[in-house]
């Protein structure tokens, strides 16, 4: 078993997650200490500037430095963490056009934290043909496993539904050898979850979030603007499929007239029915539908999601997982199976011809990647 750091900046844009991870790259064998990282407000602005751009364009290295120094400030609290796994930021992500663009060096992280970093866990399944996300199933099959393995869950068929910036599903059978075996998983973007929703706090309240859902539970949705935003053609597309984080910016302009109340609601009924739409997609109905991400702390998305989809839709602390930290614990995880060569994708999670060992290695001394 390896002592991994896993480190993760989602698409949210409120700060770093950083956690630990014991693991061979197959079973978990424990969780470790976790810490949180807010942005400053400064940081945020300058990260926000730099979305939807590309390596070279104005304002993308400075968000690369940002990144970098953040996750080596955490990484010094961590003296046990034998590797890292580092996602860096996503800015951009079109990978069937111009590829995914997560900003940050992983090389300079490792000379920074004196010790090897796995980062750029995307792009090599996006050159592959790939979607390039989401890259978590495969440890949600784990987690599934040991959950079970711990007495949590039941042995059959449940699924993951994480709600950061965008939402993506994950369905799982633990039954399975390996999660890279035919048959043990199904994940795809849903559509878009906190971001619409952060964004309009921003912009109209000049705060980070929706605390506790207080605002959107005060309104009422415009169930016209929710039935327009699902008749999009992403729904009717079947998966494996992806999403950029501004995707779907004419949802944001729709509700550009309605109260902030309102607006909040609409965004909120807006994430459930893309949900709901999303599970016809998936070869069984769930027993259980476990929610990790930021969107759980919500309870007027929580109760949306328990009056929309059929499972029984449950935090996934209910598992005994840490649902702010899984997605920072999967990326210790995925940077111990790159190490060991095991594939952290295939055709049901992303969509490639087949299991893709995507990422690459730094080491300190070296200071130049390696694959």
């Amino acid at each position: 078993m390896i002592r991994a750091l896993g480190m993760m900046s989602g698409t949210s844009l409120d700060g770093v997650d950083a956690a630990m991870i014991e693991t061979d790259g197959i079973r978990i064998g424990g969780f470790g200490r976790s810490v949180f990282r807010a942005y400053s407000d400064n940081e945020a602005a300058a990260l926000h500037a730099a979305l939807g751009r590309w390596p070279g364009e104005e304002g993308v290295a400075d968000a690369a430095d940002i990144s970098v120094a953040s996750h080596a400030a955490l990484a010094e609290g961590f003296p046990e963490a034998e590797l890292i796994g580092y996602h860096g930021q996503t800015l951009a992500h079109d990978p069937h056009g111009r590829g995914t663009h997560q900003a940050g060096d992983g090389a300079a992280l490792a000379r920074m934290s004196r010790r090897p970093v796995i980062w750029d866990f995307r792009s090599e399944d996006v050159r592959q043909g790939g979607e390039g996300a989401p890259l978590a199933p495969f440890f949600h099959w784990a987690c599934a496993e040991w959950a079970i393995r711990e007495g949590k869950l039941p042995s059959a068929p449940l699924a993951f539904l994480n709600l950061g910036g965008v939402g993506n599903i994950t369905w799982v059978d633990p039954g399975t050898r390996a999660p890279e075996s035919p048959g043990a998983c199904v994940a795809f973007d849903t559509g878009p979850a906190n971001a619409p929703i952060n964004d309009l706090m921003r912009t109209r309240r000049r705060q980070a979030r929706d605390e506790g859902g207080a605002l959107a539970g005060s309104g009422s949705a415009d169930q016209g603007i929710v039935a327009e935003f699902l008749q999009h053609p992403y729904f009717d597309r079947p998966p494996p499929k992806s999403l950029d984080r501004d995707q779907f910016t004419g949802l944001s302009e729709a509700v550009a007239s309605l109260s902030d109340a309102d607006a909040a609601a609409t965004l909120v009924a807006a994430l459930a029915g893309s949900v709901a739409a999303g599970m016809r997609w998936l070869p069984s109905m769930p027993a259980v539908l476990l929610v990790c991400g930021g969107g759980r702390h919500n309870g007027t998305i929580m109760q949306a999601l328990r009056e929309t989809v059929e499972a029984d839709v449950q935090p996934v602390e209910s598992a005994g997982l840490d649902g702010d930290m899984l997605e920072a614990q999967a990326f210790g995880w995925l940077a111990v199976r790159v190490q060991r060569g095991l594939p952290i994708s295939g055709p049901m999670t992303t969509g490639v011809a087949a299991p893709v060992c995507g990422g690459r290695i730094s080491h300190p001394r070296m200071g130049r990647p390696s694959w």
